[in-house]
């Protein structure tokens, strides 16, 4: 059986911190995938479009990484998928205060055998979210070493317009 795990979030931007759980969950499982949000209610720095463009640049060298968006609820696209897990990134305690209490709901809702695994961040990239890297970025600060390469030059592009 296949091992199939989904990674979802915003990821607007993707930083140091998702580039890095992803990295590693592609390690323990066949194959991963990157699922981006798609919430019409709320107005992202990047499009969807962009996100999924940029999530794929920057997750290139790591073959079994896949790049796709969803809307609704996780727990159907888990079930539509039939992911053996799904992976999500801790920072610090209050992360796993609201992860837990989503793993739990998540466990009623899951229809198979999906585990909710917790992985824990990286500490050099255990104060990196994606809200503070835009405020940053907007306010002229330097964001170096907290997102990859390409989407610090993606950011800067887009707020020099």
């Amino acid at each position: 059986m296949e091992r199939k795990a989904l990674y979802a979030g915003s990821f607007d931007p993707v930083t140091n911190g998702h580039l890095n759980i992803i990295e590693r969950a592609a390690k323990m499982y066949d194959s991963l995938t990157v699922a981006i949000a798609i919430n019409p209610r709320k107005t992202g720095f990047f499009t969807v479009e962009e996100r999924v463009e940029i999530t794929r640049e920057v997750t290139k060298h790591i073959p079994n990484v896949k790049v796709e968006t969803f809307s609704g609820l996780i727990a159907d696209y888990v079930n539509a998928n039939g992911f053996t897990a799904y992976v999500r990134g801790l920072r610090n305690t209050a992360d796993f205060e609201s992860e837990l209490q989503m793993a739990q709901m998540n466990a009623l809702l899951f229809t198979g055998d999906t585990e909710t695994i917790l992985l824990m961040t990286d500490p050099q990239h255990s104060f990196i979210c994606s809200s503070i890297v835009k405020e940053v970025a907007s306010l002229g600060g330097s964001i170096e070493g907290l997102v990859p390469e390409y989407v610090e030059k993606r950011i800067k592009e887009k707020l020099s317009k």
